[in-house]
């Protein structure tokens, strides 16, 4: 039996926006399709007439600076942006994150677009995307426009994007300047299962020992990618140091939902893995901003 019936390559987001909205059947857009294909084999998707293959788009292919943005295309794969020196320099909590998406293989093929648009609140590459305060380029027939990240989500597995109206184009995310960075850490499980049990993107900017903007992300602490507004407030103007960490601590206990998952841990186990992963990654960032 196929999986499909009819399968198309625009070479244009509006030649994919009218092939999605003319289609003669349920229709649906890949790209890398490294977890639509599974779902369509295993049965956990419902059935599909016809596959609008984004990859020949050159706009969601690209990688660049824009002016003081680089923008990643949302079809562009994971490997590449892993590969990519520009993409080094301005996002590297984004390059850590995607360096764990799958094994080569998959990140050969998987792409930042899919990553997001299975809309789980916190997979590797979303935490990034959230610490770096992304934005995302949505186009429809009637035009585009650009939008917080974090409000293509709803909830686990729900995209605010209307489906078969939507695409997302691209990522943008602000140039690195002098005294600013970013890391990503997370703790997995040991026996090789690639599902963390815990993940934390921080970015931040020092001004001598002072951390004068910080923006942090954590996951899984909510139905929808969370930032951790609260203990951002208390670290914003302080000077960095053990009073400042363990007071932000306190707070980011108070503020992050850790929940229990069967598969990978306990909340309680979460709360108390997040401190340790906390220091580490901010430790990371702020010496990273020292270099920068």
């Amino acid at each position: 039996m196929n999986l499909w019936q009819e399968y198309l390559r625009p070479t244009t987001v509006a030649e994919a926006l009218q092939a999605l909205k003319s289609a003669s059947g349920p229709a649906i857009e890949i790209a890398g399709g490294t977890d639509l294909l599974l779902d369509l084999q295993q049965g956990r998707h419902s059935p599909v007439h016809t596959l609008v293959d984004l990859n020949s788009i050159a706009e969601m292919a690209a990688l660049e600076l824009r002016d003081d943005e680089l923008f990643i295309g949302a079809s562009v794969p994971v490997n590449r942006i892993v590969l990519d020196p520009l993409a080094g320099v301005h996002a590297e909590a984004l390059i850590e994150a995607a360096r764990l998406i799958g094994g080569p293989q998959v990140r050969n093929t998987a792409t930042l677009g899919g990553n997001v648009a299975h809309a789980l609140p916190a997979a590797d590459g979303t935490i990034a995307l959230t610490a770096l305060n992304t934005q995302a380029e949505i186009a429809s027939l009637s035009g585009t426009r650009r939008v917080p990240f974090t409000s293509l989500y709803l909830g686990p597995g729900k995209s605010a994007l209307k489906k078969g109206e939507e695409l997302v184009v691209g990522f943008y995310l602000l140039q690195i300047k002098k005294g600013q960075a970013s890391c990503f850490k997370r703790i997995m499980r040991p026996q090789g299962v690639a599902l963390p049990i815990i993940n934390t993107a921080i970015w931040l900017e020092r001004e001598n020992d002072t951390i004068r903007e910080i923006r942090i992300a954590v996951g899984p602490a909510g139905p929808t990618p969370f930032r951790a507004i609260k203990t951002e407030d208390s670290l914003r103007g302080q000077k960095y140091g053990d009073f400042a960490i363990n007071q932000a601590l306190e707070v980011l206990l108070a503020e992050a939902k850790f929940r229990t998952s069967p598969q990978r841990a306990s909340a309680e186990y979460r709360q108390h893995l997040v401190v340790v992963l906390f220091r580490d990654t901010l430790r990371t960032a702020w010496e990273r901003a020292r270099k920068a």
